[in-house]
């Protein structure tokens, strides 16, 4: 007989120590987020500018750099072009530029917080 236990998993629970395969060239970048641990296991969204409405999201996991913890959301696979990212269902930062080929950087640990948002 199957036991069977009612365990919930979160993603974000254990820290990400694995390498992270980009989908880059052409006219494809991505984007790396880098935020503080009050973020940690939070989706945050991203859209085309103008186009609010077609919003993907990528939950921040922590990883490892240089030895600390580094709090982060990989976005990639993205178009050139810009961005808005959103958190809790409101535009935080727009106009984020992508560029095919490149992996762009943001560090919005000191940028938003959230308990005051």
């Amino acid at each position: 007989m199957a036991h069977t236990h009612p365990h919930t998993h979160n993603y974000s629970d254990r820290p990400h120590p694995e390498f992270v395969a980009l989908d880059l060239g052409g006219e494809i970048g991505a984007l790396i987020l880098h935020t503080d641990a009050g973020l940690h296991g939070v989706e945050i969204e991203i859209s085309p500018s103008g186009a609010d409405e077609r919003r993907a999201h990528k939950q921040v996991l922590e990883r490892r750099a240089g030895g600390e913890p580094a709090f982060t959301a990989v976005y990639d696979g993205l178009a050139a072009g810009t961005y808005t990212l959103w958190l809790d269902g409101v535009a935080r930062v727009r106009d984020v530029q992508i560029t095919g080929g490149e992996i762009a950087e943001l560090d919005w640990g000191r940028v938003v917080d959230r308990a005051a948002a």
